[in-house]
């Protein structure tokens, strides 16, 4: 009993220094810090962003800017300005102006999704690739195993890597995704129909 009480106390001990080490002094970094800034969710953009609308062409390009010696082409104009200097082109790399921050919001090519609404728009251009791919494009990548497909590489290659590692077997022979799924038969939810 004698080493447990002096485990208690000890641990009390401990936690009383926790208190101590959690507490400000006057002239500490936290006091001064500035509140953080609150981050928009997804597809409720800021009202004084700059609204772009892509054409799905121009959205799921892969070579927008192209060399003019070698035809080579690039995603990203700033790609593109460093290989002409390999072919000692003049080049130039945009600078961002401090002054000048605007966010951009980029608005779903599809007429009917509610991402078409500039309220609704998406902050970044690779989300807005994404999302046009997921919801309005071609499946073009197939799981070996199961046969699920997908229309952005990136989820294949996520679903590839433990396709066939989450099963569970339930005592009438259903395979389950979730372990869950197997013990409550009422939620029958099967990995293979």
């Amino acid at each position: 009993m004698k080493a447990v009480s002096s485990s208690a106390h000890l641990l009390g001990a401990l936690c009383e220094d926790d208190q101590y080490s959690h507490q400000q002094t006057p002239g500490s970094s936290a006091a001064a810090a500035p509140p953080k800034k609150k981050r928009n969710l997804p597809g409720n953009p800021n009202p004084d962003a700059e609204v772009i609308a892509l054409s799905p062409k121009t959205l799921l390009a892969t070579n927008r800017f192209v060399c003019e010696v070698c035809n080579k082409g690039f995603q990203r104009e700033q790609n593109l300005q460093l290989h002409r200097r390999g072919h000692n082109l003049p080049w130039k790399l945009k600078q961002k102006n401090p002054n000048e921050v605007r966010r951009r919001v980029y608005l779903c090519p599809e007429l009917t999704c509610v991402h078409h609404d500039p309220s609704r728009a998406l902050g970044d251009l690779t989300g807005i690739k994404k999302h046009y791919c997921r919801k309005h494009g071609e499946k073009k990548w197939k799981c070996d195993k199961c046969s699920k497909r997908y229309a952005v590489q990136s989820d294949w290659k996520a679903h590839s890597k433990i396709c066939g590692t989450r099963e569970y077997r339930c005592d009438c022979g259903t395979l389950f995704s979730r372990y869950y799924y197997c013990m409550h038969p009422s939620i029958h939810q099967p990995i293979h129909k």
